[in-house]
């Protein structure tokens, strides 16, 4: 019974954080890619650089948080947090992001975009 109640305390809680963030009106995604490895030092030093500016230069670009995986560096996640949907259209046009794009096209060998719901808020920002 107890295991029951715990569930249900949970998912509530997962709900209700959930509902907070749809009012906050937050954009975030996931970005799962796979580098070249002939090119990856080349793409980190223009995704550190992508990163930087967006974070110092965009309001609505609240995070972006990027790692490799540990027995695959190839294999790139990025979690993208972003205001709202249009501070995520906005980022997108920047001349950053832009340059960002052409520069690492032929770096890229797979990209897949993955639209998220979170389900804990991020309180520190409150």
């Amino acid at each position: 019974m107890m295991k029951k109640i715990t569930f249900y305390l949970i998912t509530a809680i997962a709900f209700s954080f959930s509902k907070l963030n749809a009012q906050t009106n937050q954009m975030v995604r996931i970005a799962k890619l796979t580098i070249d490895i002939n090119q990856i030092d080349n793409y980190k030093a223009e995704l550190k650089e992508e990163i930087e500016k967006s974070i110092q230069q965009e309001a609505g670009v609240l995070n972006l948080y990027a790692v490799s995986q540990k027995d695959d560096p190839t294999k790139i996640t990025i979690l993208e947090i972003y205001a709202d949907k249009s501070a995520y259209e906005k980022h997108v046009k920047s001349i950053h992001f832009l340059k960002y794009k052409n520069a690492t096209a032929n770096m890229v060998k797979s990209l897949e975009l993955i639209e998220v719901d979170p389900l804990i808020p991020n309180l520190k920002s409150k």
